[in-house]
């Protein structure tokens, strides 16, 4: 991998395996962080070299950006990759990675500040002539949010600029509820980002959640690797996602991964990303933010276009243009994503950390399954309760449901709580079946 030698995985679990073993894929060496919780994890075993980086709050380990660093400096690594969630969309902690005269293995930390705020990345999309949601700029004075709201209309959703993930988000649907959730909202955006600033968007009713893979060099290449659905939501978390979106019309798909690639190309992206779409039940749709870095749900992606998506990452950082050009890119069945946490959907979905103290994983045709725990873990209440990812690929959606239907019955889990039985539910219900779905279908099936 040209410019690349020794990377630093400056994240844990399932996300930090995949670059792992994308890394000795590729010829590069890889070197594991984990905390006090995580000395003796899987990805600290696959790895060529390991650093311990603090104690186990996140706070104290996978959220200090010092501790990183010197993780890289003290292990010889020349790059790192940040995966997805903690500081991986952090512009602050890209720039000290490159002021160090490292690789940061994702956007430039000019490009992270703009599209991670969101009132930023709004205005980027303007500019680029794709849809937005009607909206306003962040709220310079409380007394202007009256008028505000009267531009935009009710129902209407306070956002934090700073947010991101379903997070910062507040529904509101009168002035009064408005004015009593402002300031209240501006207080959890400063709590949870560090930047109390809230700006107002229209609430799409009844929407579809659709997002479209893009990849993009140094050399002028930007492509999209079509699109995903991510509807089936709990308080705006995802909990399963498809690829391609069902029912998606062909004109819709064609205008929505254009759009993507010409927002890319506007703002001058790097590397992978995720350009994140409602979209209406007359087809419209409009831009909600762009996820800069690798997501969650890029194996159902991969599965349908057989390109993979880290290891395109690893390319673009090494200064390579793409190994692909957008004729090349062919789309090819279908495939449905489920994630596993360590919830308990009978209590309102309350995290069950504890030991697994077994665990059984399905396989066969068009199964792939990622995951960084193996039986004799545990499942920490310092960070997300994902146990594991089941990615399913069929032919065609109805083999690639029949398939997700038999990875969870082969699926098996001691020792704490899982979704898994929700998800055989959910991949078993007509409704979800005949598709498509939209964003409040699961909390309203769930009641």
């Amino acid at each position: 991998m040209s410019g690349l030698r020794r990377v630093l995985v400056a994240n844990r679990g399932e996300i930090a395996v995949r670059i792992i073993r994308a890394c000795h894929a590729a010829g590069l060496e890889a070197v594991a962080v984990y905390s006090d919780a995580d000395e003796h994890s899987r990805w600290v075993a696959l790895a060529d070299d390991a650093a311990h980086i603090g104690r186990s709050a996140a706070q104290k380990s996978y959220l200090d950006p010092d501790a990183l660093l010197k993780a890289a400096r003290s292990t010889d690594a020349d790059a790192v990759h940040p995966g997805y969630g903690f500081l991986s969309e952090n512009g602050g902690f890209a720039r000290a990675i490159e002021e160090a005269g490292l690789v940061f293995i994702g956007p430039r930390a000019s490009v992270l500040e703009r599209m991670g705020d969101k009132a930023a990345a709004r205005s980027a999309a303007v500019a680029a002539g794709v849809p937005v949601v009607p909206g306003t700029e962040p709220i310079a004075e409380p007394g202007d949010v009256a008028r505000l709201a009267d531009e935009v209309g009710f129902p209407l959703l306070l956002k934090a600029a700073a947010g991101g993930g379903g997070r910062g988000i507040r529904p509101v649907t009168s002035l009064d509820e408005l004015r009593d959730a402002l300031p209240a909202a501006q207080a959890e955006a400063r709590s949870a980002f560090g930047d109390p600033a809230i700006y107002l968007e229209k609430a799409v009713s009844r929407a579809r959640h659709v997002e479209v893979q893009v990849l993009a060099d140094d050399h002028g290449g930007v492509v999209h690797l079509f699109e995903r659905d991510c509807s089936v939501q709990r308080r705006r978390q995802k909990l399963l996602e498809e690829a391609p979106a069902p029912g998606l019309r062909e004109e819709t798909r064609q205008a929505i991964t254009a759009a993507a690639v010409r927002l890319a190309e506007h703002v001058g992206y790097r590397g992978a990303g995720t350009v994140e779409f409602l979209v209406d039940g007359s087809g419209e749709f409009y831009f909600i933010e762009m996820n800069a870095r690798v997501q969650v749900e890029h194996p159902i992606t991969e599965m349908i276009t057989g390109v993979d998506v880290v290891a395109e990452q690893l390319r673009i950082a090494g200064g390579e243009p793409l190994s692909l050009d957008q004729a090349s890119i062919q789309r090819r069945g279908a495939a449905v994503e489920l994630r596993i946490n360590a919830e308990d959907p009978e209590r309102d979905f309350a995290p069950t950390p504890g030991g697994i103290e077994a665990l059984r994983l399905p396989g066969g045709p068009g199964v792939r399954v990622d995951t960084g725990i193996t039986q004799g873990d545990r499942i920490s209440p310092f960070y997300d309760s994902l146990i594991a990812k089941l990615a399913c690929w069929g032919e065609d959606r109805e083999q690639a449901y029949a398939r997700a239907r038999q990875a969870l019955a082969e699926f098996h889990v001691e020792g704490v709580a899982s979704t898994a039985g929700l998800h055989r539910r959910l991949t078993a219900d007509p409704e979800l079946i005949a598709g498509p779905v939209h964003t409040t279908w699961l909390e309203e099936r769930l009641g």
